[in-house]
């Protein structure tokens, strides 16, 4: 089942002070805007990209509750200059 939000800044707790064994508590963002892939078109193997605050979401559209994975902006923005350069063409 997929999170309605993700971790994007983790920190250690005030209350763990100088101890290595910690708590740590993070900010969460909620994944926005779910879009399908516009190179899909009505096919069912699809590709769906979410918004998230500081990156970007990516599931599949068939299993929409069995998670999905997280990218930061600079690893979404070279995973889009890489499809765009035809790095995965077979």
């Amino acid at each position: 089942m997929s999170w309605p939000c993700v971790p994007t800044r983790w920190q250690k707790s005030s209350y763990s002070g100088n101890q290595t064994n910690c708590v740590e508590v993070c900010e969460m963002s909620e994944v926005e805007n779910w879009r399908k892939s516009s190179q899909s078109s009505t096919g069912n193997a699809c590709v769906e990209v979410g918004e998230l605050s500081g990156g970007a979401a990516v599931r599949d559209s068939k299993d929409r509750d069995g998670g999905y994975f997280v990218t930061d902006r600079a690893q979404w923005s070279a995973f889009i200059a890489a499809v765009k350069d035809g790095r995965f063409e077979r």
